[in-house]
């Protein structure tokens, strides 16, 4: 597969105090005698300050949890968006690492790692993620690896059970032992299966030629498991993006170039073959 405004509702509190000392134009009243009569009047008929202050205690109130509303309301998405920003950048981040490492790697031994390990018989062992290890700074996890062993082998348990950071999606959920970041496993790509291939095989232009991919969320697999997806996998898009709308996709040059769902089947396609002589431009 294939990506604030921020509300405040100022409240105002108005203190009221009453004070205990006497008022001292009171305390001088020549008709300090009536006053308690004319006090008794007025508390009978006169302004009743609880009455007002109630209701508008209850408005205030009313007030707060409508403009507090408004706010969770304005801010929620906003905040939602900008943590899948940043789990998108940390995603691209770890594909540039591992494109990396596959640089480093087929600087080393000429050529890129096999889509895939077998044994004598054919049967496949480890992933092409297995290989690179070395070069992802994780040399000592790959010299627990017993390699003529099958990947989930009794002898390589403990280090099937480790996740390595850099191999999950940051917006992933679940098992952080899976990863979204495969190849697309052709005899036309530049991940062909158990055969080994060169950069110099892609005539297309490395900048055109899709080195590995970021699938969805169901085609995940183990980061150590030799299964990565094939070319009629990738071209079926799905709605279960790793992000909002697509996904990442590195290229042969170490591009990290993100993908939206609706790209042209046919162009996918074209971008996956090192060799097919397509002409891509404007497309």
């Amino acid at each position: 597969g294939r990506s604030s405004i921020w509300g405040a509702c100022p409240f105002f509190h108005n203190e009221i105090t009453m004070s205990d000392s006497p008022d001292p134009l009171v305390s001088e009243n020549p008709y300090a005698e009536t006053a308690p009569v004319e006090a008794q009047v007025v508390g009978q008929s006169g302004f009743n300050s609880g009455c007002v202050i109630a209701p508008l205690l209850g408005l205030a109130f009313v007030g707060l949890l409508v403009c507090g509303g408004i706010v969770v309301g304005i801010t929620l998405p906003a905040v939602q968006a900008a943590r899948e920003a940043a789990r998108r950048m940390s995603c691209s981040n770890n594909m540039k690492q591992i494109g990396l490492a596959l640089h480093n790697y087929h600087s080393a031994y000429n050529q890129l790692p096999p889509a895939y390990s077998v044994d004598e018989n054919g049967n496949k062992l480890h992933s092409w993620r297995v290989a690179i290890l070395p070069f992802m700074g994780q040399n000592a996890l790959y010299q627990q690896i017993d390699l003529s062993k099958p990947w989930d082998a009794p002898e390589n348990t403990v280090v099937a059970s480790t996740a390595v950071s850099a191999y999950a999606c940051p917006s992933k959920v679940g098992d952080p032992l899976m990863t979204s970041y495969v190849a697309v496993v052709d005899p036309s790509g530049m991940f062909e299966g158990a055969i080994s291939t060169k950069f110099g095989q892609a005539t297309d232009g490395l900048a055109s030629t899709i080195l590995f991919v970021e699938t969805e969320h169901q085609n995940e697999v183990h980061w150590m498991s030799p299964e990565d997806i094939d070319m009629q996998t990738l071209l079926e898009l799905s709605e279960d993006d790793s992000h909002q709308g697509g996904g990442h996709i590195v290229f042969g040059d170490g591009a990290v170039k993100f993908i939206t769902n609706s790209i042209e089947v046919g162009l996918l396609e074209a971008l996956v073959t090192k060799d097919g002589g397509e002409d891509i431009v404007g497309r």
